[in-house]
């Protein structure tokens, strides 16, 4: 635990990426093989989820450090993070604890999520005795499932292909899907000859948001034009007679959306389709319909009849067996469309199809008027392009149409939680029903250091009300916020959800009367004009 607790504040600690890659490559060649995969394990992400109830965490802890639980909780305001706040109430020790990694997680970390209270107790109050302050730190962030360091998937891959000499493509393959760190997986993932799980998917290939005019990317007929779509994305993989549908979070979605594997049954053996998993009737249904369908552990026949769901499919990655993401995207495209055009109109599987244009200003038209086919914009993608592994600059494109606007009132904030802990950061904001503002957003980026603490200052000398951590203000503040997109909502008190809000800019030439109303936004809303 000492090693990798190193390792953490290293990275942590490190900016730049080449020397992340070298720290990273570097330690997994003086640790023992097993701790070197939880490492990888934990720094792509795929982190326990929380194992202890957090209020009885927080009570424990507070026994533990001998402070009474108000000051325990003064203390989490002020830090912001629980994990940190634990780590620094407790005395630790100087030594720490010469346990592996591998010891840790395997004989004290995962049997908590069977164990009894007391036992869960007992193994905390031990760990917190025994570990110094950087290993209680990591222990901590991974019993409440908040382990995270800034490492994207790519840099990992790079190290871990540095380290065992294999090529990145295949290492970031290898690993996709679930996977044993405990069952001898470094040997497996550097072998020659590691067999392939039929249910493993392919690394995603990820877009870059279009930052310059599309005539720099040169001649139109040289990339291809789709839809950029909101939804779920997707692999369906059909192999060994059995299909597995995967998200772009590596979380299988098996009996989620049972028409979408049922029509899966049709491929041949040996197919991989990459898509985007969208509620569809006559056209695509807003993204809060889909969320019906996703945290459902029972779907009733009332809910699939009232939000089907297709994939609408854009490439073909794996066609009888063989790998093709090396191919041309035109040549995959061409052959995903042979392959679909057996599908009826009515198929939950349908090939994604092409915006018309042989021009620049008529994709841009086509990307303006997106909104009105329940697309968020284009994608544009090199014809001649492979499907890399990730996010690389240059061949796939996202042109989203410009976001929605709405000048909304600041009208209560509380604190922010890391970097940003002991400053009011989280804020709400309204907009006029008659005389009252009625919130309708919650926003937290946007603002640089200094507008922040500007704001900050101004919750202090204005606040009206408390409610535990939450302040509510003078409504005096005016913001613009941009959304992406806007439904109604009965969960929420405005009758409004809206998607993606964030801070625009900050208006100080505007009064808070002049801000908009819910009237407004209510006209936002699609269909409202025919509804009206």
């Amino acid at each position: 635990m000492r090693a990798f607790a190193a390792l953490y504040r290293a990275l942590d600690e490190t900016t730049s990426t080449a020397a992340k890659v070298r720290l990273l490559a570097g330690w997994l060649g003086t640790v023992p093989p097993r701790d070197a995969a939880w490492a990888v394990h934990f720094l792509i992400g795929r982190r326990p989820k929380r194992l202890v109830r957090l209020p009885l965490l927080r009570a424990w802890a507070a026994e533990a450090a001998g402070v009474p639980p108000w000051l325990f909780d003064e203390s989490y305001q002020a830090v912001g993070d629980l994990a940190e706040t634990v780590a620094l109430l407790m005395p630790g020790t100087r030594e720490g604890d010469e346990a592996p990694l591998a010891e840790w997680v395997e004989r004290r970390l995962l049997p908590l999520a069977g164990a009894d209270l007391a036992t869960q107790r007992a193994t905390l109050l031990h760990a917190w005795r025994t570990l110094g302050r950087d290993e209680c730190l990591v222990w901590n962030k991974l019993i409440t499932g908040a382990f995270r360091v800034g490492l994207s998937d790519g840099l990992v891959v790079r190290a871990l292909a540095r380290h065992l000499g294999r090529p990145e493509a295949t290492i970031a393959h290898r690993l996709m899907g679930p996977w044993d760190p405990a069952d001898d997986f470094l040997a497996r993932l550097a072998a020659d000859d590691a067999p392939q799980a039929p249910h493993r998917p392919y690394p995603f290939c990820l877009a870059h948001p279009l930052d310059m005019p599309p005539a720099e990317l040169g001649a139109p007929d040289a990339w291809v034009a789709e839809w950029k779509w909101d939804g779920i994305r997707a692999q369906l993989v059909r192999r060994a007679g059995r299909s597995w549908l995967w998200s772009r979070g590596e979380e299988l979605l098996d009996g989620r959306f049972p028409e979408v594997e049922t029509a899966a049954t049709r491929l041949p053996d040996g197919t991989v389709l990459d898509g985007e998993l969208l509620p569809w009737r006559d056209g695509p249904l807003p993204f809060a319909a889909l969320q019906r369908r996703v945290g459902r552990t029972r779907l009733t026949p009332a809910l699939l009849r009232e939000v089907p769901v297709v994939l609408v499919a854009y490439d073909l990655l794996e066609s009888g067996g063989a790998d093709l993401r090396d191919r041309p995207l035109a040549e995959r495209r061409a052959r995903l469309a042979a392959l679909l055009a057996a599908e009826g109109a009515g198929s939950p599987l349908r090939l994604s199809p092409l915006v018309p244009g042989d021009t620049w200003a008529a994709r841009a038209a086509a990307r303006d008027a997106a909104r009105t086919g329940g697309a968020e914009g284009l994608m544009l993608k090199r014809a001649a392009s492979p499907y890399h592994a990730g996010r690389r600059r240059g061949d796939w494109w996202k042109w989203k149409v410009d976001p929605y606007t709405m000048d909304a009132v600041l009208v209560a904030a509380q604190p922010g939680r890391g970097r940003r802990a002991g400053l009011f950061t989280d804020y709400t904001f309204g907009v006029w029903d008659g005389d009252a503002l009625v919130p309708v957003a919650k926003a937290y980026s946007g603002l640089t250091d200094a507008e922040i603490r500007a704001v900050d200052a101004f919750v202090r000398r204005h606040t009206v009300d408390r409610y535990g951590p939450v302040r509510a203000v003078a409504p005096e503040l005016v913001f613009e916020l941009a959304f992406e997109g806007i439904q109604r909502s009965t969960r929420h008190r405005s009758g409004l959800a809206v998607r993606f809000p964030r801070i625009a800019r900050w208006r100080t030439d505007k009064p808070a009367a002049e801000a908009d109303t819910l009237a407004t936004l209510r006209a936002l809303v699609p269909g409202a004009e025919r509804a009206s």
